[in-house]
């Protein structure tokens, strides 16, 4: 009953948004709600789970999409995403720029939570994508990808980390052998797959896209454009090194503040006021307005990321989501391939690949010990099955769609897909990787 529940509620879902055109946010509060009744919970309790849900992910997001939006919106009007975009091209040739924009997603998603990642290089996607004059899509797959499998795979993030410790599993193993099966898995979700959908255009979210042409002058230099919006970067990065290399400092409450990611956004828009919008001779008056439009274009898709919030804690309060991983926790299937299996299913479920992983971990801890297959290929079979299958319960789906301006259809055809691959080449890589560990 419980897997039945889900199934109707997901394609409840579906037709709400795509046959009778309801506003996303309120089809999944819709779809919640009946989720709640149709597993039995009191209605209070279905309340309190949307609450919650819309609460915890919007708590850490709301921050960082609306500093995003800010620091997105004068990197465009400035001409420094221009300026980056200049560089990138003259260095690596339009030929090789989908390389060129995948070699930088993964540098700054290794350090960086996916969230805050997209929101600091879609500015410099869009104006790469319209200098080269080749597809959005094209151009942004293989970034976006960077960024997922990072997200998924790699320590420090957040769900490979805490299962790395929940299942004993070494850090820095697990990290190489990240890496190692990152590298086709990003090759063939980002550049392989952009060559398949061209018929997929997508539009540039307008606030963050200058269609404007900078001249040489008008710009700010590569450094200070550079330093600007990667200062985020600098500052998460710089944090997390500190707590490795001096984990006993004097000062780590003021490093793990400033490289809190919210705080280390709101002092890059600080800066960013001044270097890309003060010193390029705007008034503070012109300055504000501009942010004050950039935040007010990102309601809407903070409201729909909060919807799928929303539907997340309901599955999971229901107990729908617990009730199909145990559903897999008794196969016979071999232990690599079961975790990527009850991820997956979680995936599905709840959406969010952070709260899959987690779950899925604490399922088959105590399958761990008694299993002979190494804890670091486990974490990241797991963290594959994690980002399989995103749809319309995910909050990055949302943002995609949202940021590339598409239509539901178009993202399930290229974000969904892309995800996907990610998944698969991921516990490839992991039965592979078992036959030499």
């Amino acid at each position: 009953m419980p897997l039945t529940i889900a199934i109707i509620g997901l394609l409840l879902l579906l037709l709400l948004i795509l046959k009778f055109r309801i506003n996303a946010f309120i089809a999944f509060i819709i779809v919640s709600i009946f989720i709640g009744i149709a597993a039995g919970m009191e209605l209070a309790k279905i309340v309190s789970s949307i609450e919650i849900g819309l609460g915890d992910t919007l708590g850490f997001l709301v921050m960082i999409l609306g500093f995003g939006a800010m620091l997105g919106k004068l990197a465009a009007e400035s001409g420094a995403a221009q300026r980056i975009t200049s560089k990138l091209i003259s260095a690596f040739g339009v030929k090789r720029i989908q390389w060129a924009v995948m070699l930088t997603g993964f540098i700054v998603g290794v350090p960086l939570f996916y969230a805050v990642g997209f929101v600091i290089l879609v500015p410099i996607i869009f104006t790469v994508a319209a200098a080269v004059e080749l597809p959005l899509l094209y151009v942004a797959l293989p970034m976006i990808a960077s960024l997922s499998v990072t997200h998924g795979y790699l320590p420090p993030h957040p769900s490979p980390t805490a299962i790395a410790v929940l299942f004993g599993a070494d850090i820095g193993k697990t990290l190489l052998y990240g890496i190692i099966i990152a590298i086709p898995a990003i090759i063939l979700a980002g550049p392989v797959l952009s060559k398949f959908i061209k018929n997929i255009t997508g539009k540039p979210f307008k606030e963050f896209f200058n269609p404007r042409i900078f001249n040489e002058e008008e710009m700010p230099s590569f450094k200070v454009s550079l330093f600007t919006l990667l200062l985020p970067v600098m500052l998460i990065a710089g944090a997390s090194l500190l707590n490795i290399f001096l984990p006993d400092s004097a000062f780590k409450d003021i490093i793990n503040f400033v490289g809190n990611a919210p705080v280390a956004m709101l002092i890059s828009v600080l800066i960013a006021i001044y270097t890309l919008g003060l010193k390029r001779g705007k008034s503070m008056n012109e300055v504000m307005e501009s942010l004050t439009k950039s935040v007010a274009s990102v309601t809407m898709v903070l409201l729909i990321i909060g919807g799928a919030g929303s539907f997340k804690q309901v599955m999971l309060d229901s107990g729908i989501s617990n009730y199909i991983a145990e559903l897999l926790k008794d196969s016979p299937v071999p232990p690599l391939i079961l975790a990527w299996l009850i991820a997956t299913a979680l995936r599905i479920c709840v959406g969010s690949a952070t709260v899959s992983a987690v779950t899925s971990a604490g399922i088959l801890l105590p399958y761990v010990s008694s299993a002979s297959v190494s804890p670091e290929l486990l974490v990241l079979s797991i963290g594959a099955g994690s980002l399989m299958l995103s749809q319309v319960n995910d909050v990055g789906f949302w943002m995609f769609k949202e940021y590339f301006t598409l239509s539901v259809k178009e993202t399930f055809l290229s974000w969904t897909i892309m995800e996907t691959i990610v998944g698969v080449v991921g516990l490839i890589g992991v039965l592979i990787l078992n036959t030499f560990i």
